[in-house]
């Protein structure tokens, strides 16, 4: 493989992954090999594909997710290092290793990229209970990001108090933990009704922003495919 280094997913015993608190992750460098990190880096999708999000009403009165969004289909114009990543992330190994690592008989995937700018940040949330769970790969680098303008992301931990469906804060929770995101880092995370994230708040040149492209693993089957035909929602399934 060109860009994925399969064998730091393959060498990631299960049961370490699984006894990580508060919750599993796995927040590791070198998921992808240097070099494809930074072919993917200089050939990042344009900003003109995206779509703004921007004040949209989230579950239980959380804050929005404010950004800069773009949802992979086949046919999109996105340079060809992505697509030829996106083809590798769709490979029997990559699922394989998703499969094993959260516990999923069969899954499927969603690709979406996610650019935040300057006064934007990402409230405390549990991923939506339809998700075997995420891999975030981050898109800033040493040269173009300061630590000090904020995203990170942020595991919180609730102690197991918390309500799904409830908009805590930050000082709700007995411990954060900051993920490493600047240069070739990506974050595996397991979804629990207690598996809180966050981003911290952003305060960045008006010419930079947060990048990060993230694989939603789905549970591969027929109800929520039924599903969201009846209530006419259009879901890319790789």
């Amino acid at each position: 493989m060109k860009y994925l280094d399969i064998a730091k997913l393959q060498d990631l015993d299960r049961g370490d992954f699984l006894a990580v608190k508060p919750y599993p992750y796995f927040n590791s460098p070198g998921v992808l090999h240097e070099e494809g990190f930074r072919e993917l880096l200089e050939n990042m999708p344009p900003l003109e594909l995206f779509e703004q999000k921007f004040g949209y009403e989230r579950r239980a009165g959380q804050a929005p997710h404010d950004r800069y969004s773009l949802e992979y289909t086949p046919d999109m114009p996105v340079p060809k290092p992505w697509q030829d990543f996106i083809g590798e992330l769709c490979s029997d190994d990559y699922r394989r290793e998703i499969e094993r690592l959260l516990g999923a008989k069969k899954v499927e995937f969603r690709f979406h990229w996610h650019y935040t700018p300057s006064g934007a940040d990402v409230s405390p949330h549990c991923d939506a209970r339809r998700e075997h769970g995420s891999h975030l790969f981050y898109f800033n680098s040493e040269d173009d990001w300061d630590p000090a303008w904020g995203g990170s992301t942020l595991v919180l931990d609730d102690g197991g108090r918390l309500s799904y469906d409830s908009a805590p804060a930050d000082e709700d929770f007995d411990d954060i933990i900051e993920c490493e995101s600047i240069g070739n880092y990506s974050a595996l995370m397991l979804r629990t009704d207690h598996a809180w994230h966050a981003v911290r708040p952003i305060d960045c040149p008006e010419d930079r922003m947060r990048r990060v492209f993230i694989v939603v693993v789905n549970p591969d089957k027929l109800f929520w495919k039924v599903r969201d035909r009846i209530i006419g929602k259009t879901i890319q399934r790789f």
